[in-house]
């Protein structure tokens, strides 16, 4: 690192802004290296203190010296994580820290108002992602780039990074059933084991290392909740199924099937107890991967049915039985190579697993179809020739089965295209490499890392400074390592790496290393002089490339092969016709384009190309979003648990431009805003008129910058001046120096001012939102009461309504019933007979007799009764005769006495009396006073009584056995004997 860099500003040790001459060329170099050692040596003076830099934007002064003291005084704090500007750096422990990553830490920084003033952590890094999501800050679609060497951590960063957001985006979703959310955070991270068993392996630098790169998409709904994810793979080092390098391991899936599959299962896979594997090296060694109910259980909750699961753990058994097929040299040199002794027992089995006939695998291994116009010729495989078709066949096969894994899990975890609307992306690639052999794999991964650097070189240490310089702010550029002479060499084109290896995989010749070899140099010695080198004393043709993290050495043999990646159609149209139903499935579906040969070598797809395309996609996606940088350091190549090697950590710190990021993230400012954007969000801090019409106006217009730019200093300086309130001592100019600074089209904050102005943004809008909720309340209130008024007013008028019609009909039944009684009793004074009309003899015992209580028996009466207001209404039919003289007056009256009664009444009484007229019979009777007696009997008597509307009159209680009245009953159709209904009340009533 040149320590001669003149940088803007730095910070002093309490994080406060220092301004720094700009050293001009005149000054000698011995006074300023005086001047860096004399800062240095006062720095780490105290290093007891160096572990409490969360941030190493406060280190002065910022050389590759101070950072690593910091770091290392941090690693054995057992402190792991650091902010370093931008970018957080993480430390590998290599050992498990217990709470480091619980629920109630990813809570924690969850629920925290400034995550940014908690300890350094990676739930840091995605919390501000996911907020800048929630925010809706352009680009609102964000991503997570982990990079690293092997062995530094990116997978469990990545692994860490998916359980946080599968934990606080899911688990408080209240617009689905809380088992629809359990299942989505269940499948997306159980894609991780999966993934990493089919993908990952052991290595010299790392027990889980990934041979493949992934970008997995966390698609959120407009509620900002986890509804799916998608994966993307890239590059799967599939040279690795058939052969492994030395004191490596092959895939993990391999190693599970071997240890956690049952008897039963073995013997299935047809598995001999103690039967070795050529293509499983370092089988005795266990890792914690080595898990195979682990990864069954995930691909159960994925959706994989148990019959398709046997089928993949077949094809993977096969796969494993066709390393230990090998081939003996033949008799004669026409004939096809023979199987070895124990190799047929292999090749049995690995036909069988296939579903392929085991001759047909044989001739395909041993023998292959040369075409010739329309005529197709059989030529024997050389011994050589063998061992790589059947490498070939195995790393197809895994190959395709990779890829339907990948298909499978995209099909049971992503949502639909109308279900989310953005996206957290984590990008987990393989670390820089650089082994004893390197080969195409190594190349392409190196290339990949070299994009990635040159995308953060891109974005925040070239694109950042010269932004600085278009705005107008006062900039000396920090010096930094740009690796796009680099990229210029492997993919420049015409003359780069790439395409001329893959001009030479597309010539219809035999490949040769060392022409191969030749042709590079002349076409790269000229104008890549400083990034590619030559061994011309090496017995094997090579290059070297000079990538940022170092050189590398790269063999150039076979190098041409593994680009062209040929599958001969034998081999495709022997899996075609499978008999195992997902191999059918795998390679049915390209079948046409495999097994038809090639018609011009110019159109082969090589493996270079394939990567390159995916790889220009991948970084497409990266610019179009907000990036993320987390930095993983290996701090000893040993793996070895809370172990700091000096050399090993700075060299991954020159590397990947930590000490450049520090630099400027001190003196700059990360954060860019657009006049129009800063206004629309941070206008309603401003009490101005002037700036609220800004807010509210449609037609902010990049043209009318000046006045934007005014509006957003006088938004500034308000919200400094609330800031500073109540504080002595810091001038407001200086803070609005330092915090903010307003460029010609943009606006520059730093993390501080960022959270200052979203502070009070939120303390406004949590202001109106209570404003609103109060006022809709009140709203609420009011309805409530109003309604409550409505229906008390509407019940009352229905009360009221019907009290009314209660009383009109009331009165309608009292002036009907007073009606009818007065037409009773007119009809009943009509039919009585008045007492005057009666001349009635006084019989003292008879009225005795009369007002007595109880019954009166008229025949113990002698003489003749007198009849006093004798009760029309009511007459005894059998009655005994009673003598009486009767006067009356009125023919009507006499009449119906002499119907209602059977009188015994002298002749001399009756003898004026005109009863001879009436229609009723008479006889003769004995009675007193000295006239013949005689019976008058009524037409009514064979009913009992003879009833007229008039009520009875006096107190003479009657008794019948009897009622005549048979109209009366309340049940005439049950008849009964005995007196009942209406006629009971008639005869126990007293008169």
């Amino acid at each position: 690192m040149n320590s001669k860099k003149s940088k803007r500003g730095v910070t002093d040790g309490h994080g406060s802004f220092k301004k720094v001459k700009k050293v001009g060329k005149a000054s000698p170099p011995p006074s300023l290296n005086d001047s860096l050692e004399g800062d240095l040596r006062a720095f780490l003076i105290d290093e007891d203190q160096l572990h409490t830099y969360d941030d190493l934007t406060k280190v002065n002064p910022v050389t590759p010296t101070t950072v690593l003291k910091c770091l290392q005084a941090r690693y054995r704090a057992q402190v792991f994580y650091t902010h370093a500007g931008c970018t957080l750096v993480a430390l590998n422990p290599f050992q498990p820290i217990p709470d480091l990553y619980s629920l109630d830490v990813m809570r924690e920084y969850h629920s925290a108002p400034q995550p940014q003033e908690a300890k350094p952590h990676i739930f840091i890094v995605a919390e501000e992602a996911y907020r800048n999501v929630q925010g809706q800050l352009e680009p609102v679609n964000q991503s997570l780039v982990v990079s690293g060497e092997s062995g530094a951590g990116k997978t469990w960063t990545s692994r860490c990074l998916m359980k946080y957001y599968a934990t606080v985006a899911a688990s408080s979703s209240v617009l689905k059933s809380q088992d629809a959310v359990d299942r989505i955070e269940k499948r997306v991270l159980d894609s991780n084991p999966i993934m990493e068993a089919f993908g990952n392996a052991c290595t010299l630098r790392n027990h889980n290392s990934s041979r493949f790169g992934k970008y997995i998409q966390l698609q959120l709904d407009r509620s900002h909740f986890l509804v799916g994810a998608s994966v993307q793979t890239y590059l799967l080092e599939k040279t690795r199924v058939a052969c492994q390098p030395a004191n490596e391991r092959n895939f993990h899936i391999f190693y599970q099937m071997m240890k956690g599959a049952s008897s039963e299962q073995k013997k299935e896979w047809k598995m001999a107890h103690g039967q070795s594997f050529n293509w499983l090296p370092k089988a005795q060694k266990t890792l914690e991967e080595d898990c195979f109910q682990e990864t069954v259980e995930a691909m159960s909750h994925l959706g994989i049915k148990s019959d398709k699961q046997a089928e993949i753990f077949r094809i993977l058994a096969g796969i494993l039985q066709l390393g230990n097929i090998t081939f003996d040299p033949p008799a004669k040199e026409s004939e096809p190579c023979v199987l070895e002794g124990q190799s047929k027992e292999s090749l049995q089995g690995a036909a069988g697993l296939l579903g392929v006939p085991a001759e047909e695998l044989q001739a395909c291994l041993a023998v292959r179809t040369l075409v010739a116009g329309k005529q197709s010729i059989l030529k024997p495989c050389s011994l050589s020739d063998c061992g790589v078709r059947r490498d070939c066949l195995a790393k197809v096969v895994y190959a395709r089965l990779f890829e339907w894994l990948t298909s499978f899990i995209n099909r049971s975890i992503c949502a639909d295209n109308s279900a989310w609307c953005n996206f957290i992306g984590l990008l987990d690639v393989y670390g820089f490499e650089c082994f004893q052999r390197n080969n195409l794999e190594q190349l392409c991964i190196n290339y990949a890392n070299e994009k990635l650097q040159q995308h953060f070189v891109a974005h925040y240490l070239r694109a950042q400074q010269e932004e600085y310089v278009s705005e107008g702010l006062e900039w000396s550029f920090v010096r930094y390592q740009d690796n796009q002479s680099c990229l210029d060499l492997i993919e420049g084109n015409p003359t780069g790496v790439f395409p001329l290896l893959n001009e030479e995989s597309r010539l219809n010749r035999a490949s040769d290393a060392g022409k191969f070899g030749a042709r590079l140099q002349k076409e790269l010695g000229g104008d890549h002089g400083s990034s590619i080198g030559w061994d011309k004393f090496s017995p094997e043709p090579h290059f070297t490339v000079a990538h940022y993290a170092g050189p590398v050495r790269y063999q150039i043999q076979g190098m041409t092969e593994k680009n062209k990646d040929p599958v001969p159609p034998e081999i495709i149209a022997l899996l075609q016709a499978s008999a195992n139903p997902l191999l059918g499935q795998v390679f049915g579906d390209q079948g046409a384009e495999s097994t038809a040969p090639p018609r011009g070598l110019s159109k082969v797809v090589t493996v270079v190309a394939k990567f390159k395309n995916s790889l220009e996609s991948l970084m497409k996606i990266l610019h179009s979003t907000t990036p993320h940088y987390t930095r993983c350091i290996k701090p000893n190549p040993d793996c070895k648990p809370l172990t700091f090697h000096k050399r090993e950590v700075i060299m991954q710190l020159e590397a990947c431009g930590i000490v450049e990021t520090i630099h400027i993230s001190a003196a700059g400012f990360p954060i860019r805003i657009p006049f129009g954007g800063f206004i629309q969000r941070y206008g309603l801090i401003s009490s101005s008129s002037p700036i609220k019409q800004l807010v509210h106006s449609k037609d902010v217009e990049p043209g009318h910058n000046d006045r934007l730019r005014t509006a957003v200093d006088a938004i500034v300086r308000e919200a400094l001046s609330h800031r500073s309130a109540g504080k002595v001592g810091r001038e407001e100019g200086e803070e609005h120096g330092t915090l903010v600074h307003c460029g010609r089209t943009k606006v520059f904050l730093t993390q501080y001012m960022l959270e200052l102005l979203e502070d009070q943004r939120k303390r406004l809008l949590s202001r109106r939102a209570f404003s609103i909720q109060c006022c809709w309340r009140r709203h609420q209130l009011r309805r409530r009461r109003a309604a409550v008024l409505i229906q008390a007013g509407v019940r009352s008028w229905l009360v009221r309504r019907a009290v009314r019609r209660w009383q009109k009909a009331a009165e309608v039944i009292q002036t009907t019933w007073r009606r009818w009684r007065v037409s009773m009793d007119a009809l009943a004074e009509l039919e009585l007979d008045d007492a005057e009309d009666f001349v009635e003899t006084e019989m003292p015992g008879l009225r005795s007799a009369a007002w007595e209580k109880g019954p009166v028996q008229l025949s113990s009466v002698q003489g003749p009764v007198t009849v006093r207001g004798w009760p029309m209404g009511l007459a005894l039919a059998s009655a005994p005769s009673v003598s009486m003289s009767l006067t009356t007056k009125g023919f009507q009256k006499m009449v119906s006495v002499l119907a209602c009664l059977d009188l015994s009444s002298s002749s001399s009484s009756s003898s004026s009396s005109p009863s001879s007229s009436t229609p009723s019979s008479y006889r003769g009777g004995g009675g007193g006073g000295g006239g013949g007696d005689y019976k008058v009997e009524t037409n009514q008597c064979q009913h009992g009584v003879a009833s007229i509307r008039a009520q009875p009159r006096g107190s003479v209680k009657l008794h019948y056995q009897r009622s005549p009245l048979l109209y009366a009953d309340m049940l005439p159709h049950l008849r009964r004997e005995g007196v009942t209904g209406f006629n009971q009340i008639l005869l126990e009533k007293t008169l």
